[in-house]
């Protein structure tokens, strides 16, 4: 074990020196008179860049009665503008040799532009096109409600996870947004009017409330003259309301069942934990490696490799302006029962609360996260999408290079700390996806 440790040390140590050619002082801002931040890395490895655009848009922004907005308009983006038409956005980036995606979260909605480098003028006419000239075309609308609408039942169908996730953070949330799927509830995709589409994007979509990222064969200078040109013009608008809802303090166990045609049950563990700029971050985010992260992790070893209790078991830990949830997942095995699992997953986190960690169990997790944060800094796209996560969510891009120390720093006894303060029963909702004809 010591020779394997060692030896992933020495790993971390060799991307580690590729990662150091970039620092926080080769990153450049600047603010457009507009609001519309941007950040650029010039990475001329390659001819190509890329560009991030996070708005702080996300499910949390919602309220009943118009869920899955937010979601819905990164269907819209794509689908015409003043100046390019249905889903002329997609054929004129492929055109010039591009690429592009997007997502929407419980937090933000981030589009996503890779191209070669001489195409970057013509990213920013696309983008600022569709910010400053989206088309809500009733038409398009009804289209693409019908999109989602399939998008959300086929979902549900397909994917055990999202039923019993939606279920136990409609049980977790009592009062904070954190509780409204990201893609909606049924009856509200059905009911959206014009008035609640036009209204969502004129509060959201101001130049004011996002952040760009450029990462690649580019100069400062470029963006910046391009920026000016072409977003500089949007107007700016009063930012967005903020959330002002604040999840009370959870005192007691919460426990939820649902059922569907499925083999074996599912069984979804949920404990609120702190927003991600909290200083207990780094140790939860090894926490939930420690439990989940390969073959030897405490949950994996016990439950799939070493019995036959579960035949998956994973963690869910991300990111959150406000304080969200820390998810265990597990499904389990033939002829095993919830009950039994939960048990046993119970029996394990015990486990950590009271005899905690090993120096050698957590370091091997750290170089884990180590080795993955480095890998993705080697790259244009990981560096970008790297930067604006840490801009938006921990308030500062220069933070990003702080984060190897920081997961260093994280102890057995920090472990064990956040286990215990955390992983209680009060503070737990346990949600149940059972088979029809029961368990």
């Amino acid at each position: 074990m010591l020779q394997k440790l060692v030896l992933a040390a020495l790993l971390v140590a060799g991307i580690q020196s590729t990662y150091a050619q970039s620092s926080p002082d080769d990153v450049k801002t600047f603010t457009l008179p507009n609001g519309m931040k941007f950040l650029v890395l010039e990475d001329h490895s390659i001819p190509t860049a890329n560009m991030y655009l996070f708005w702080k848009v996300g499910a949390r922004n919602e309220v009943h009665g118009i869920t899955g907005l937010s979601h819905f308009f990164e269907h819209m983006m794509f689908n015409g503008s003043k100046n390019y038409g249905p889903k002329q956005f997609d054929r004129v980036m492929e055109a010039n040799g591009g690429s592009n995606n997007a997502y929407t979260t419980e937090n933000v909605t981030v589009y996503t532009d890779w191209f070669q480098k001489d195409a970057l003028e013509t990213i920013f006419k696309l983008e600022s096109d569709r910010i400053a000239n989206l088309s809500i075309d009733s038409a398009m609308v009804e289209s693409e409600r019908g999109v989602v609408l399939s998008e959300r039942s086929t979902g549900l169908e397909n994917s055990n996870y999202r039923v019993i996730s939606e279920l136990v953070k409609s049980v977790a949330f009592q009062e904070h947004p954190y509780m409204l799927p990201v893609i909606g509830f049924e009856s509200d995709i059905k009911s959206w009017t014009q008035q609640d589409l036009e209204n969502y994007f004129k509060t959201y979509y101001a130049p004011n409330n996002a952040t760009v990222v450029v990462v690649g064969d580019v100069t400062l200078e470029q963006v910046r003259r391009l920026a000016n040109q072409y977003m500089a013009p949007i107007p700016a608008r009063g930012l967005p309301p903020k959330v002002r809802t604040v999840e009370p303090e959870q005192n007691g166990e919460r426990r939820a069942t649902t059922y569907k045609d499925i083999s074996t049950p599912n069984l979804l563990l949920a404990y609120h934990t702190p927003e991600t700029g909290h200083a207990d971050y780094y140790a939860l985010d090894l926490l939930s490696s420690l439990l989940t992260s390969g073959n030897s992790s405490r949950l994996v070893k016990s439950l799939v490799m070493d019995t036959t209790l579960a035949s998956r078991v994973f963690t869910n830990f991300g990111e959150g302006f406000d304080p969200n949830l820390f998810y265990i997942y597990a499904i389990a095995g033939n002829g095993v029962s919830a009950p039994e699992l939960e048990k046993a997953i119970l029996a394990q986190l015990d486990k950590v609360i009271k005899e905690g960690v090993t120096d050698n169990e957590l370091q091997k997790v750290k170089n884990q996260k180590l080795m993955e944060f480095y890998r993705t800094m080697e790259t244009i796209n990981g560096k970008a999408n790297s930067l604006g996560t840490y801009e938006v969510f921990f308030g500062d891009y220069r933070k990003l290079y702080e984060a190897p120390k920081l997961y260093e720093k994280v102890t057995p006894a920090d472990v064990q700390r956040v286990a215990g303060k955390y992983f209680t029963e009060r503070n737990r909702t346990v949600g149940y996806l059972l088979p029809e004809k029961g368990e």
